[in-house]
């Protein structure tokens, strides 16, 4: 069921967390922020935000208009550059869970 108080663009979402190892945490925030170049690129992906929630806590939370852009984000070049740098940078796989916008405020 879709919410009247969520855009189109951003009914579904990821929300991922991630724990880099406490020596490559600036490492991680370059890399996270380097993306988001990576993420202006992507047309289905509405909403794009990279946190540090601590000291080696990273996160990100991005939305989308639908299934297919978020499949494609998943399957795109700022994923398997997480792919790619997480044995070096991380203490543990990222946890990355789908989620589904009920309200919104943007701008």
């Amino acid at each position: 069921m879709t919410s009247t108080s969520v855009p189109e663009s951003t009914r579904l979402g990821l929300l991922a967390r991630i724990e880099a190892k406490p020596e490559h945490a600036d490492e991680v925030q370059e890399l996270l922020t380097g993306a988001l170049a990576l993420a202006r690129q992507e047309p289905g992906t509405s909403v794009w935000f990279a946190l540090r929630l601590g000291p080696a806590t990273f996160g990100v939370f991005d939305a989308f208009g639908n299934e297919e852009a978020r499949t494609a984000h998943l399957q795109g070049p700022i994923a398997a550059a997480l792919t790619e740098n997480a044995p070096k940078l991380f203490a543990a796989p990222p946890e990355i869970v789908p989620v589904e916008i009920l309200a919104a405020k943007l701008a």
